[in-house]
């Protein structure tokens, strides 16, 4: 087995909880100022995240559950303009502070660069997205941690499918087996199983019953020192919170 070498994390859910209290409230947010009685509630939204990426949301929304509404142009320019409104609203609440990173993810993150490990980010959401939470939560300075910040349209189809994976290590002139995958949902980890990548999955409120079938081990959170994660499926051995010493254990396993 070769020697684990890269850590590849996925944003939302992963890195913060930003779906129910960040994304869904900016959608909410761009609807009411384009003049839509839209209200995308918590149960609604996680019926909408059967499908990744907003634009994709969007139209889902508008062609499964409005299906009397009537647009004047184009369904994919629509949901890019409504799509575009919501990342300023979103980007207003990473600014202000409202979406920290999950328990456990600086610390990890802190560790893994201290170990030497090279760090990337794999996700649908957009650019501006990653780079404004990162510099609200680790500092501005964090986004040259990450070798490779593969994210929104970088390639053409989204999670579930391996293309946003296989992009980044192709950018860092990896391969699978020295690379550990940091996932939340199904559409994650069926995108980074199929790039050939063990993974790691921290579930979330929105996520916690879905089937992580070939996940290496799926836990509650990272966890801390003094605030043990919660182990679901899997074997943890004796760690109770997530250390580079874990993900080496694991990456052998």
């Amino acid at each position: 087995m070769s020697k684990l070498e890269v850590l590849i994390f996925d944003v939302d859910g992963t890195l913060a909880d930003t779906e129910r209290d960040g994304h869904r409230v900016a959608f909410n947010q761009a609807f009411a100022e384009a003049g839509l009685d839209w209200n995308w509630s918590v149960e609604l939204y996680g019926e909408l995240l059967q499908v990744t990426g907003g634009k994709e949301r969007i139209r889902l929304y508008v062609e499964e559950f409005l299906k009397d509404f009537e647009l004047d142009e184009e369904i994919t320019e629509f949901a890019a303009k409504l799509h575009k409104r919501k990342t300023h609203f979103y980007l207003e609440l990473l600014q202000s502070g409202a979406i920290p990173l999950r328990p456990g993810v600086e610390r990890l993150i802190q560790e893994a660069r201290d170990a030497g490990l090279r760090l990337a980010i794999s996700t649908t959401t957009t650019p501006a997205n990653v780079t404004y939470l990162l510099s609200a939560t680790l500092g501005k300075e964090s986004i040259d941690w990450f070798e490779v910040i593969a994210a929104g349209d970088i390639v053409p189809a989204k999670k579930p499918a391996p293309d946003i994976y296989n992009w980044a290590m192709q950018q860092m002139n990896v391969s699978p087996d020295v690379c550990l995958a940091f996932e939340d949902s199904l559409n994650g980890i069926k995108s980074s199983l199929a790039a050939d990548l063990k993974t790691l999955i921290t579930v979330n409120g929105y996520t916690q019953d879905d089937d992580f079938s070939g996940a290496a081990l799926v836990l509650d959170q990272y966890g801390e020192p003094d605030s043990p994660f919660k182990v679901l499926e899997g074997d943890s051995t004796h760690h109770n919170f997530v250390d580079i010493a874990m993900l080496q254990e694991l990456h052998v396993s």
